[in-house]
Order: structure tokens, then C-alpha cells, then sequence
């Protein structure tokens, strides 16, 4: 066992002595050059050190709580909105600000598409190496999905959530909690998995692959990144399992032929029965779909347990902001019958309570930015770019910029009244082609919850005297967010 840790250490060393050779040598022929080959201008900027290029200026700035300060400090020092850098092992060409998000937007499939980390595939994927653009299949089962949300289902799901995770409660950790119910949403819509066990199960091995999607990607025993393609295998063994299982179910089903399954109608019946763009009977693999549905689930339930867990934060810390939204959703309740679930009418009437939730997501940026390449040579802003180049765009260049919205530290829910922000300056679900198709789902979801909060509890939090969000890269308060509950006099 010695000797094996022994090997290991001294094969880690020596392989990342040759890649810090290499990297010094992409890092000095390319950060040098300030025009190309074609005379092109090439982007201002820095990759910083080998291998981790200026990962822990980025990473220092997040844990400080304003990962924006990463983006403005370059835009400063080089006078440019463009500019060039190195945070995950590539050169990055940045495009910040509204009109890097109009261009990134308006080019999608055009000059630019999507692009994702090798290691993330590797995790996510059971064959990171084919090469289609899945886009348009997952924006098809993404629309399904948002077809099948019901109001009184989340509801339905929430009350339960309460019962079950807060009622009788005196202090709780609010972050855990949020997850536990963005998970259970996402497996009963596309699962109609509602067994608790099995859910919490699950949800621990979409932790681990969360965590290691986020981490270095070294794949060495131990390792975070290691543990995230193990979880992940596991995960698509159970899910294929449980795909097989419905085949069966549905191959019995009187309904079969038509296509109308007897009970299920949940977003794996439709996968498996839906068949090609074309309208051709081939259906999806197993594995094809049980990788559909991890990836679906990471996007559905991560975001969104986030965003609320800031939203109870903030209206911790505003008691202002917490009686206006209480007011609007007593008003809901004073409207409904004795036991009566919520229904898309009352989701409207909470205009208040949604400027609050969108308030939050520009204060708390759920996502620092996200990556394309380019599909052929252009030209931006004077600088050339060429093909297979990658870039990003980033909310926090505008969501957290006084020129967009003034005075950016300060909460305040009635930036998004009447008008609300100029074009492409508020973008927490994307925008063009490739804008979130989840958002209406995030949006119940997000707006139920915040009801069932508010009519029963008032909060305070336990840690005082730290009020900054730590970016990691993903928002979160300090701990979790744990917090002392005070239930209303009804609800006791």
C-alpha cells in the first residue's frame, strides 16, 4: 500500500512537471502575440500561470463574495470589454457587459455554439466522445417537461416537504432542506419516483457527481472528480433498471398502442416513447436516455435550490421585502377555500414576490457565465477570434454593473417594476436560442415554495456578521444558511 501511494505521488509529479512545460510554452508562444498570423488583433489579456492559468484570482474572488471584481478589474486595466484569459486549462476570450450577451446570443449557431469541459462530459455522458449537438433533444424533453408541471402538483409537493422537513422545528439548514424539495419535484415529474428512501438515495449520489463536475479534474482514486464518474455510473445503472422496468410496464399496458401509457405520464414514459424528430418509430437507447435524464435532473434541481436558498437569505436580512411578500400571499390565501391547492391564477397575483425571486437571482448570480466556440473566424469589437476558439459570457458583468443597475449591492425588488432592466443586461436564464427552457418551471417551483415559507414562519439567521455570499462557483451563504424559525400564531 505504501509503495502504491508512493508510485502515485511521484507519477502525479512528474506528469504535471510535463504539463507545466508544455503549458509554458503554449503560455509564452500565445500570450505574447497581440495579432495573428493574418494580422488580426488579438484580445488583450493574460493566462496567467501554468495549469491553473488565473483560477485563483477567479476563486479568491468568489470566496471574497464579489466574483464580478475578477471581470471589472480586466475590463479596467485594459480598457476593453474583450479580453482574453485562462480558467480551466483553455484560453478563454471574454465578452462582458450587454452587448457581449446580445452578440453571444443573436451568433448562436452561426458564428458560435455550445461548448462543455472534456471532464465534464466524461462525467455526465456514457460516451463523452460523440460528437452530436444534443441541443435540440434536450430542448424537447426540457419542453416537455415544463408541459407536465402542474401547479397543484408542486403544491401538493411542497406541503408535504413542509410536514415532513420544517414543521415542529426550531432551527434548520436551509440550503439541505431547498435541495431535498427541488429533487423530489424533479424525480416525481420525470421519474414519478416519490419513494422518500429511494429519493434520498438518490440524491446523494447527484451530490457527489455535482461536486465533482465543480472540482480539478484529476481522475485519481480519492479524488472528488473520481467519486463523480463513480456516482455517476451508478446512477445510470439504477436508471436503467427503472427504464427496463417501465418498458415492461408499458408493453402491458391496453393503452400500449396508442401510445397512451395507463398511469404513467411522467417525462421517462415520454422518452421512451417518443420516437425520432422525423417522426420515425426508433426510439432512444437506455443508456441514451438514462443520460437524458441525468443531466435533465442536475439542471432541474441544482439552480433552483440555490436561487430560493438566496431568496431566504435576503428576506431574512429585509424585513421590508418579507412583509410586502406575506401581504400578497396572506391576500391569496384569504381568497381560497379551507385546504384549497394553489393554481395558475394565484401564481399570477404574485407579481411582488416574483420581482423579489428576480431580484435575488441578479444579486445572486446562480451562474458565473457560460462557455461557447467558435464555428468559424470573425471579427468583434475589432478583435479577431477564430475558429474553434473558446469564449464566455457572464451575468455577473452585467447583473452586478451601476451602469445597468444602480447601486448593485443593495436589494432592491422594484428594479424590475414597469419596464424593469434594459435588453440583454438581466439574463439569469440565458438568452437566444439556447435561453433555459426550464425558466416557467423554476418560476412555480421557486413561487410555491416562497408561499408556503411566508405563510407559516418568520426566520432569522444564526450566523450574524456575514452577510456575503461565498462563490464556490455556485452562491451560497455561509453554512448553508441555518436559521431559527418563528412560526405565526395560525400555524402553530
Amino acid at each position: 500500500m505504501e509503495f502504491y501511494f508512493f508510485f502515485v505521488s511521484v507519477t502525479t509529479f512528474l506528469l504535471f512537471i510535463f504539463l507545466v512545460s508544455l503549458y509554458s510554452l503554449k503560455l509564452f508562444f500565445f500570450d505574447t502575440k497581440t495579432t495573428t498570423s493574418t494580422g488580426g488583433k488579438v484580445p488583450p489579456g493574460s493566462l496567467g500561470w501554468p495549469i491553473i492559468g488565473e483560477g485563483i484570482a477567479f476563486y479568491r474572488a468568489g470566496k471574497n463574495g464579489a466574483p464580478e471584481s475578477f471581470f471589472f478589474e480586466r475590463i479596467k486595466k485594459y480598457s476593453s470589454n474583450t479580453f482574453k484569459t485562462s480558467l480551466i486549462g483553455e484560453s478563454i476570450t471574454v465578452l462582458c457587459g450587454a452587448a457581449g450577451n446580445q452578440f453571444m446570443f443573436a451568433n448562436e449557431g452561426k458564428l458560435v455554439t455550445t461548448w462543455s469541459r472534456p471532464s465534464v462530459m466524461k462525467i455526465v455522458k456514457s460516451n463523452p466522445g460523440a460528437g452530436e449537438d444534443e441541443t435540440k433533444i434536450y430542448r424537447k424533453f426540457s419542453n416537455h417537461l415544463v408541459k407536465l408541471v402542474n401547479v397543484g402538483l408542486i403544491d401538493t409537493i411542497a406541503k408535504k416537504h413542509f410536514e415532513e422537513n420544517w414543521d415542529n422545528q426550531k432551527e434548520v439548514t436551509v440550503h439541505p432542506l431547498v435541495k431535498n424539495y427541488t429533487f423530489s419535484v424533479a424525480c416525481w415529474l420525470i421519474l414519478s419516483m416519490d419513494n422518500r428512501t429511494r429519493v434520498e438515495e438518490l440524491s446523494q449520489l447527484f451530490t457527489t457527481v455535482m461536486e465533482g463536475l465543480m472540482s480539478v479534474p484529476v481522475n485519481l482514486p480519492g479524488t472528488k472528480f473520481s467519486r463523480a464518474i463513480k456516482a455517476a455510473k451508478i446512477v445510470r445503472k439504477e436508471l436503467v433498471a427503472l427504464i427496463k422496468h417501465r418498458k415492461m410496464e408499458l408493453s402491458t399496458s391496453p393503452f400500449s398502442s396508442e401510445k397512451k401509457p395507463l398511469n404513467k405520464q411522467d417525462l421517462l414514459t415520454q422518452m421512451i416513447l417518443s420516437g425520432d424528430e422525423d417522426g420515425e418509430d426508433s426510439v432512444m437507447s437506455e443508456i441514451d436516455i438514462a443520460d437524458k435524464i441525468l443531466g435533465l435532473i442536475l439542471g432541474g434541481h441544482g439552480p433552483p435550490s440555490i436561487v430560493i436558498t438566496c431568496i431566504m437569505k435576503h428576506l431574512a436580512e429585509h424585513p421590508e421585502v418579507y412583509n410586502e411578500v406575506l401581504k400578497e400571499q396572506t391576500d391569496i390565501i384569504k381568497s381560497k377555500a379551507p385546504g384549497e391547492l394553489l393554481n395558475s391564477d394565484d401564481i399570477q397575483k404574485m407579481k411582488y414576490s416574483w420581482n423579489v425571486a428576480r431580484e435575488s437571482m441578479r444579486f445572486s448570480t446562480s451562474t458565473t457565465g457560460a462557455f461557447r466556440q467558435a464555428l468559424t473566424d470573425f471579427t468583434y469589437e475589432g478583435y479577431h477570434v477564430p475558429k474553434e476558439s473558446k469564449l464566455c459570457w457572464s451575468g455577473l458583468t452585467t447583473h452586478r454593473n451601476p451602469d445597468y443597475f444602480p447601486e448593485p449591492e443593495k436589494f432592491n425588488p422594484s428594479r424590475f417594476e414597469g419596464d424593469g432592466p434594459a435588453p440583454f443586461t438581466y439574463v439569469p436564464f440565458g438568452g437566444g436560442p439556447r435561453m433555459c427552457p426550464g425558466r416557467e418551471y423554476a418560476k412555480l417551483e421557486t413561487l410555491v415554495f416562497m408561499h408556503h415559507a411566508v405563510i407559516k414562519y418568520r426566520w432569522e439567521k444564526l450566523i450574524s456578521g456575514y452577510d456575503k455570499l461565498v462563490f464556490n462557483p455556485f452562491p451560497l451563504p455561509a453554512e448553508g444558511l441555518p436559521i431559527r424559525l418563528h412560526p405565526h400564531p395560525t400555524t402553530k
